[in-house]
């Protein structure tokens, strides 16, 4: 079941903490048989090292007891030294002493042989590992030479190597241990520094849960931790950013009723005007009036709507348009209006389609802004023109022969609700303020110059070109 935010009501709460231990966790577990692996092999490397060490010991022991006498192999190996290494029975230790021609002179017979070659050095002690038994036995032989023999004796001493496995058992074993007492202690540590390390989040939590819905001042980074630093900051950007949408709303609201309060109100003065009445004529021309009223409150409705279109947040489709057919469509739908001022209106634009990426509403609203207000400042007898230019960019120009605009007031008139003083003509001044921000929208850029004729304005909205032109033919709608 999902709750009225759409999100899943049963999903479980993501905590940073627990995300932490998780992610400490995960690489600890996968560690740590291979650490316990590692472990075992140095204990055994250890044990292996130790018990070669006495294995070696024990060899070159017996070796110092094989002399000659009158011309033989004698092993004096006192019984307290033979008890000594046979203590842990044959199974477990074993040794062995073969003359010069490879007889068993003393210890055990079931050690194999090794032949003596030069490439053996007399005295050293050399190691090897058998099967002997069904047992894996570590032997450890060297080859002595007594005086007065011409020859090498071989001597052997050999120990199961469950010895070494059972010791390097024992060793990982005492180390799993202090492990198991250690890492409780070391979870317990872990949690408790993650429990502060976290404390300036939830420091933060506390302090943007405790501000009033209006304040979205920026939040003080001052005692947060460097790593939450870039979190701050975009927040505080986002807050600034809400805090300029929510004024311009504001104040959008606000100019907007006050600019609808003036038509209301002639609409109720001219209704009650009628009411008034018993004439005929003063009751029609009281009834004009009311329907003149009624068309700008309509007219000031629609730009209120076509601007807030414009700056909504919601993303808007585009599409390839083409601006010459938008452009000559729009030209002829107004015609008729400006034949009714007696102005002279023109179109002038390639021979060939401009594509630019838009959307074609909007486009015709922007074109639609800009033919009103140069049809209502051009004076009777006038001329109007529409022009759509194609090249590393496409650009749309609207040129009039009114009474112009200042280099001063040239940018202000593209603010809401600015009107040029003294013209005498009637609008809401929102016009310009919906061209600006649709030729935004399309990443176009918009401007306002003198007309090159001398008389009137200039408005070039430039947009990213997506298309080519070869030729151009002028035409009057």
């Amino acid at each position: 079941m999902k709750n009225p935010l759409g999100t899943d009501r049963h999903h479980r709460q993501r905590s940073l903490f627990g995300e932490i231990v998780d992610w400490m966790l995960v690489p600890f577990l996968i560690l740590w048989p291979i650490s316990m692996a590692i472990e075992y092999a140095i204990a055994y490397s250890v044990a292996s090292t130790t018990y070669d060490r006495d294995l070696a010991g024990s060899a070159s022991a017996i070796a110092r007891q094989v002399g000659a006498e009158r011309g033989r192999v004698v092993v004096n190996l006192p019984r307290a030294a033979q008890a000594v290494l046979l203590a842990r029975g044959t199974e477990d230790s074993r040794y062995q002493v073969r003359g010069l021609k490879g007889e068993v002179l003393d210890g055990d017979r079931g050690l194999p042989n090794v032949e003596f070659t030069p490439d053996l050095e007399p005295g050293r002690v050399y190691f090897r590992d058998e099967f002997l038994d069904g047992r894996e036995l570590r032997v450890a032989y060297l080859f002595a030479q007594p005086a007065g023999i011409a020859g090498a004796v071989l001597v052997q001493v050999a120990e199961a190597e469950e010895k070494r496995i059972a010791l390097a058992s024992d060793i990982s074993s005492a180390v799993l241990m202090s492990q198991f007492l250690i890492l409780p202690l070391a979870l317990l540590l872990v949690s408790f520094g993650l429990s502060k390390g976290i404390e300036p989040l939830d420091d933060l939590r506390r302090r943007i849960r405790s501000r009033p819905p209006q304040d979205l001042s920026p939040v003080d980074p001052t005692h947060a931790p460097e790593e939450v630093r870039p979190f701050i900051d975009s927040i505080n950007d986002l807050m600034a950013r809400l805090d300029a949408s929510l004024r311009a709303r504001q104040r959008f609201v606000a100019d907007a009723a006050h600019q609808m309060r003036t038509p209301l109100a002639g609409l109720k003065t001219q209704a009650e005007l009628a009411l008034r009445q018993r004439d005929g004529a003063s009751v029609e021309h009281a009834m004009r009036q009311i329907a003149t009223g009624a068309d700008r409150a309509s007219r000031l409705v629609s730009q209120l709507l076509a601007l807030a279109r414009a700056e909504r947040d919601a993303p808007v489709p585009m599409a390839p348009e083409d601006l010459v057919g938008l452009a000559r469509d729009l030209v002829r739908d107004w015609y008729t209006k400006a034949v009714e001022r007696d102005i002279s209106l023109g179109f002038e634009a390639p021979a060939t389609p401009c594509r630019i990426r838009g959307n074609a509403a909007l486009l015709r609203e922007l074109l639609a802004n800009l033919l009103d207000n140069a049809i209502r400042y051009t004076e009777p007898g006038g001329e109007v023109l529409v022009r759509v230019c194609a090249g590393d960019a496409v650009t749309l120009e609207v040129a009039d022969t009114g009474s112009g605009i200042s280099p001063d007031e040239r940018e202000l008139v593209f603010e809401r609700f600015y009107r040029v003083l003294g013209t005498g003509a009637d609008g809401s001044g929102l016009g310009l303020a919906i061209v600006r921000e649709i030729a935004t929208l399309h990443q176009a850029s918009v401007r306002l110059d003198e007309n090159p004729r001398g008389k009137g304005s200039l408005f070039r909205v430039v947009f990213p070109a997506s298309g080519t032109v070869r030729s151009t033919l002028r035409s009057v709608a």
